[in-house]
């Protein structure tokens, strides 16, 4: 079976067609899948998803791209993160490829997500584009490690991987890796531990060939799944294990 550690069903492009998408999932053996919030107006409809379906799940956070809002603060994020259905804060982090100038906001902001994820005892959610260097230096200097968490849609380097596995962090694969160009991310699904791997869609984005250009959905982490086997030379049996198993060991799901 396959798990989507990382998808936005509360986007209209999945939200409107949610039974179909459902079902798509049970056909395609995606048993789970985390609804990953992006702002906290809209958090209340990513939690009503985990709590309508068993095999949801959600987070609770601000994405760094969302400029000139009430800045959440830690005590805010931990107290909405005290939920069965909750398992992780964010997504957050650092992006200075689509906003420029002074974005110490954002580095404040994901500073905030890394102190609730430690008040509330539950793993992060990071987001880095254009940003590695501060990215990891911001979580060495909060103490990220102590709580951990996933890189998620990984496209770094594999020295960025290792830091980010050494400080007690996964990194999970998107449809990115099954581009032909994505020569770095494929380099570092060949080397990283298997037991720091996970997958996920960040549907409705970046849907994986043979999809490419069309909306993702949960169904299609199966491809990156197959993607993976393929460069570690693996049976697509093992990979769906080992990721499936990392996905309820770091969200500490029963």
């Amino acid at each position: 079976m396959f798990v989507d550690s990382h998808c936005h069903l509360d986007f209209p492009d999945l939200a409107n067609n949610l039974d179909e998408i459902l079902g798509n999932m049970q056909q395609n053996n995606v048993t789970h899948a985390l609804c990953v919030s992006v702002n906290l107006e809209n958090f209340p409809r990513v939690r009503a998803l985990a709590e309508s379906h068993d095999n949801l799940f959600a987070s609770v956070g601000v994405h760094p791209d969302y400029e000139n809002l009430i800045e959440p603060d830690a005590p805010q994020l931990a107290n909405l993160a005290n939920h069965p259905k909750v398992v992780a804060i964010g997504e957050t982090g650092l992006d200075y490829f689509r906003l420029k100038g002074d974005l110490e906001w954002q580095r404040e902001r994901f500073r905030q997500h890394i102190q609730a994820a430690k008040q509330c005892s539950k793993p992060l959610i990071i987001h880095t584009r254009a940003a590695a260097a501060d990215t990891l230096r911001i979580m060495a200097e909060e103490g990220a490690d102590s709580i951990g968490g996933v890189m998620h849609c990984f496209t770094e380097s594999w020295e960025v991987a290792q830091q980010a596995i050494e400080m007690n962090f996964y990194i999970s694969f998107s449809g990115i890796i099954t581009f032909k160009n994505a020569t770095l991310v494929k380099d570092v699904a060949r080397k990283i531990p298997l037991d720091r791997i996970l997958i996920e869609t960040d549907s409705p984005y970046l849907a994986p060939v043979p999809y490419r250009g069309k909306t993702n959905q949960p169904a299609f982490v199966r491809y990156i799944a197959e993607e993976i086997a393929k460069l570690r030379e693996v049976s697509l049996t093992e990979i769906a294990a080992i990721t499936t198993n990392n996905f309820f060991s770091l969200f500490k799901i029963a």
